[in-house]
């Protein structure tokens, strides 16, 4: 009987359209992607070569960001015209002593903290609007020198927007970080 039922609203939501972003969409047929583990690989690297190649805008969304390494790559986009934004955990701001924002803050890059949930846990970086990087790499030296972290490069029009679109909302429910 409960399987009946599940069965019933999964096709009811599936015959009403709302299922779309429920269910898998393929890649494009031209998507690539890049995969950086560590330990051993070097994600930083992939991170911040990307970053330093933007033309237009980078979006970021960190739940930890003490690496100095991505603050400047970022910096240096900024300084170079690319429009940088950045929204952090309200762990940054609350408790991480080491964190980045006060840096990037001073750097005129605009940042928005995320306090309406209880973790902010996304790791990604938008580029360009044609290139996202996500996966469990906290933007930290702990993550690219001593954890198992993963970094996942994708260029992908649809995954791309939609990132944007969560990163979009994620900001309109956030505070501008004052420092």
């Amino acid at each position: 009987m409960a399987n009946n039922f599940i069965c019933f609203c999964f096709l009811f939501l599936v015959l009403s359209g709302i299922a779309q972003d429920i269910l898998a969409q393929p890649f494009l047929p031209d998507a690539q992607y890049e995969i950086c583990f560590t330990p051993g690989g070097n994600c930083t690297d992939l991170l911040t070569r990307a970053i330093q190649q933007a033309k237009k805008c980078v979006y970021v969304q960190a739940f930890s960001f003490t690496s100095r390494p991505i603050a400047r790559a970022l910096a240096k986009a900024r300084k170079n015209g690319v429009a940088v934004k950045v929204i952090l955990d309200k762990s940054q701001v609350e408790t991480e002593k080491y964190s980045e924002a006060n840096y990037l803050n001073r750097q005129n890059i605009p940042i928005w903290i995320d306090f309406n949930v209880a973790v902010a846990h996304n790791k990604v970086v938008i580029i360009d609007d044609d290139t996202v990087f996500t996966g469990s790499f906290n933007f930290t030296k702990a993550a690219q020198e001593k954890n198992a972290e993963n970094l996942l490069m994708i260029q992908d029009k649809n995954v791309v927007r939609r990132y944007k679109e969560n990163w979009l909302k994620r900001q309109s429910v956030s505070m501008p970080f004052v420092n």
